[in-house]
């Protein structure tokens, strides 16, 4: 088993809050980490573990969710909770019973957020956890701390760049069975089977209607567009979606953790501000399936912008889940174009910009996007970075610098 460096996170949570969520995508490993914790985790002793992929427990929670909660004793994981929505008051009856801490890890395949009998059932008595794919420094055995080397006062030296090139890693993605198949035909075949599952399954039934035809043709729509600006009007004449109906689908594939919105930074002094969001693709390995791009030989040309930005979103929001600087991303965009590709913002108000460069140099232009940002809030701008895929890390005037690629899962 490949050690999750959310682990300490959820154990944690279970030794002093009552339920627990373990939330995330199909395939990302949730069912192995919550056998793994069984043991040991739970403040009441060794957990049961039911899952609801199983037809008789799920007709016996669906049919009954109180009286099968109340049957329950002990500590207890139940699986794919997200298959019976009315789970989540049941547990909450029970819960207000009796608060004991670790009393149920929850483990669910969909976004309970945005699942409002889930959210508004459960608040102040559960913690969620999210399990995205793997990052590339769990792949290695190492706990990534990129964050919190962005906002400390110096950077550590330059990382070695050792191991698999950037192209391996972006087109390679992070969910375990994927990273397991080294011939790029079999990835390929996982990736297939994947998204037919989800769409076909998952989706239909946080939906609760049969005949989901244009979600596949959306999904693929959202990846020729991942890492830009959501432009609602242009994706719906695309895909030939009403505008209500296609703000329900991304919805849904949100939910199914296969899209990501990546919100507008702002403030509340400026109005020349860009408020909409980007649009991505969870996986990069995912998005680059469904773009058909595939990783060249040794010497080939720089990597696809859209799917380098994709590839560094989704590892710093696997790393914001265990760094001990608690942040949030976004983007910036002003109406003049100057953009910053990530901004990291810690709960003190203090902001990182992050831009992702797919080239082996960095000039001066390459900051006039961190520069914006830092004149838009100089009291809170701690540091910019340009991660490009070079090898030395080199200053580029107060709190600015180009960075390596490798950075990202080397600090």
């Amino acid at each position: 088993m490949i050690q999750r460096n959310v682990t300490p996170q959820v154990r944690a949570a279970l030794a002093d809050t009552p339920v627990v969520l373990l939330n995330g995508a199909r395939q990302t490993g949730k069912s192995t980490l919550a056998r793994a914790l069984a043991q040991d985790a739970f403040p009441g002793g060794p957990a049961t573990y039911v899952t609801l992929d199983d037809a008789t427990v799920l007709a016996a929670a669906t049919e009954d969710p109180d009286g099968y909660v109340r049957g329950l004793s002990g500590p207890v994981i139940l699986d794919e909770v997200q298959r019976a929505p009315d789970l989540f008051r049941a547990v909450k009856a029970e819960v207000d019973r009796d608060r004991r801490p670790g009393r149920f890890l929850l483990t669910g395949s969909a976004d309970v957020m945005l699942l409002p009998v889930a959210s508004e059932s459960l608040a102040g008595r559960m913690e969620i956890v999210t399990l995205w794919p793997l990052s590339q420094g769990e792949m290695e055995g190492r706990d990534e701390r990129f964050v919190d080397a962005v906002f400390s006062d110096a950077l550590p030296p330059a990382p070695t760049g050792v191991g698999d090139s950037v192209w391996t890693r972006l087109v390679r993605g992070g969910y375990p069975e994927a990273t397991e198949r080294d011939a790029p035909e079999r990835r390929e075949r996982w990736f297939e089977s994947y998204v037919t599952t989800i769409l076909q399954r998952d989706v239909r039934d946080l939906a609760r209607i049969e005949g989901l035809s244009e979600m596949p043709r959306l999904l693929a729509l959202v990846a020729a567009r991942t890492a830009t600006l959501l432009n609602a009007a242009e994706l719906s004449r695309s895909s030939g979606l009403p505008a209500t109906t296609l703000k329900r689908y991304l919805t849904l594939l949100q939910a199914t953790f296969l899209v990501r919105e990546l919100p507008a930074w702002s403030t509340n002094l400026s109005k020349r501000l860009v408020k909409s969001p980007k649009l991505l693709v969870v996986d990069s390995g995912l998005a680059a399936h469904l773009t058909g791009f595939e990783a060249p030989g040794d010497g080939a040309v720089d990597l696809p912008g859209f799917l380098l930005e994709t590839f560094v979103v989704g590892e710093l929001a696997k790393q914001a889940g265990w760094n001990s600087r608690h942040v949030s991303l976004h983007h910036y965009r002003t109406q003049r174009g100057r953009e910053v590709d990530v901004v990291l913002e810690d709960r003190a108000g203090r902001v990182v910009g992050v831009e992702v460069k797919s080239a082996g140099s960095v000039s001066g232009r390459d900051f006039r996007g961190l520069e914006s940002l830092r004149e838009e809030r100089p009291e809170a701008f701690q540091r910019g970075v340009v991660l490009y895929t070079g090898s030395d890390v080199v200053p580029f005037g107060d709190g600015l610098a180009a960075v390596p690629m490798s950075a990202l899962w080397e600090w």
